[in-house]
């Protein structure tokens, strides 16, 4: 799909309200290994990606747009995540303002949003994904100006919805994933969906590092089906 979007894109982190200004300053001063232990290979290689991990504020106040992936992808079918996607050549550079680029158009392409009404305010360090190969800029920005959004292509969105963080901090909604492989990673249970992996990972290190995490019980596991 061809998106709208080509504009350049500045990051700044000016007129940002009073609540965000704990997630600009903690993108100021994290470093890699305090977000995930899977970080780019040393010898290079890896798809350069991003992610879009946008802020807004809803009825019930703070709140983040995630979407669910359609059941039929080759890669995270059927979980949540936030939009975005690899780089495509007409980006940019992996290395300058490419991944800037990819995360609003991929999640103008995804849930139909105006890029316009986004304001890019940091960007955290690469990540790894190892299941998919896929090295990661998350990308964050502040949803000054809403649009409307929902699944624009069925084959890759099957729907997109908006989490209070309000909900994300709630001890009640908080719990351990256990994946067959053994591999265990922090998971929420909010808006009718278990977020977990990669998005869920990524928000457990914002929420821990902008002072917004609640004690929750790391003891609460929830399983994995084993085609996950």
């Amino acid at each position: 799909m061809t998106s709208t979007y080509g504009g350049d894109v500045e990051i700044s982190a000016q007129g940002l309200p009073e609540w965000l200004l704990p997630v600009a300053r903690l993108a100021e001063t994290i470093e890699p290994r305090q977000l995930s232990r899977f970080l780019p290979p040393e010898q290079g290689g890896g798809r350069p990606s991003a992610v879009l991990v946008l802020f807004g504020e809803g009825p019930r106040g703070p709140e983040l747009l995630l979407m669910e992936r359609s059941g039929s992808l080759r890669s995270h079918a059927g979980q949540p995540s936030f939009p975005g996607g690899a780089l495509d050549p007409e980006d940019g550079n992996p290395d300058e303002d490419g991944p800037l680029r990819a995360a609003l158009r991929e999640a103008e392409e995804e849930t139909g949003l105006d890029p316009s009404g986004v304001q890019v305010f940091a960007v955290l360090p690469r990540l790894y994904i190892p299941v998919s190969g896929f090295v990661v800029t998350p990308v964050l920005g502040w949803w000054h100006r809403p649009t409307p959004v929902g699944a624009v292509d069925p084959a890759e969105t099957a729907r997109v919805f908006t989490v209070p963080v309000a909900d994300l901090t709630d001890p009640a909604n908080r719990a351990t994933t256990v994946h067959p492989s053994g591999h265990r990673g922090p998971a929420f249970l909010v808006g009718s969906a278990l977020v977990w992996g990669f998005t869920a990972g990524v928000i457990d290190r914002i929420l821990h590092y902008a002072g917004w995490e609640r004690p929750w019980d790391r003891a609460k596991h929830v399983p994995l089906d084993w085609r996950a």
